[in-house]
């Protein structure tokens, strides 16, 4: 599994989404309580669900690891790991997979500067104030010593979307090849 961290808009979900279509790495598809954003569709880029649904699956013991985030829930269940999948975490979420001591689980964590982040951000159609929100939060919430020793760091804004999803899937069949296992 390729697990991908990083700051909003560093480029994960692109990334993710190109490990799907270059390499058929599917993404796990997390579970959030926010509400879609234009274009995004149920099933495909996130599994939205009420508060409800989201607490009652807590209450099951559904996740690997869940967040809130601006008055919105995120997390990821237990029946995507796989070594055909990619997901994409905070570092909270980085280190609920970390513990997981899975040798099949490889950590990528995705760096870029906020202002070119929330250059992105505005080119998805964030709303302004939202996305001054996550670069104050990710100040915090990405702050060097909060992020775990990952098996590889990638500046993401260096490279474009295309060789950084080729840099880590390369990095991805080596580190596996490594550890015993074929992809």
């Amino acid at each position: 599994m390729i697990v991908l961290a990083g700051a909003s808009a560093s480029g994960k979900t692109e990334v993710a989404k190109q490990l799907f279509d270059f390499f058929g790495i599917k993404k796990v598809i997390t579970t959030t309580t926010r509400e879609k954003r234009s274009g995004e569709v149920d099933g495909v880029d996130y599994h939205f669900v009420s508060k409800e649904t989201f607490l009652e699956m807590i209450y099951d013991d559904k996740f690997i690891e869940y967040t809130e985030f601006n008055n919105n829930y995120y997390g990821s269940t237990k029946d995507g790991i796989d070594l055909y999948t990619s997901v994409v975490i905070d570092p909270e979420g980085l280190k609920s997979y970390m513990a997981l001591s899975d040798p099949t689980i490889i950590t990528f964590y995705l760096d870029s500067t906020e202002e070119v982040r929330f250059e992105r951000m505005m080119l998805r159609g964030d709303n302004v104030e939202d996305a001054r929100g996550r670069i104050v939060h990710d100040r915090t919430a990405f702050a060097e010593e909060k992020i775990p020793s990952v098996d590889f760091r990638v500046n993401s804004q260096t490279q474009n979307v295309e060789e950084v999803t080729r840099d880590i899937y390369a990095k991805y069949v080596e580190e596996l090849t490594k550890r015993g296992y074929t992809i």
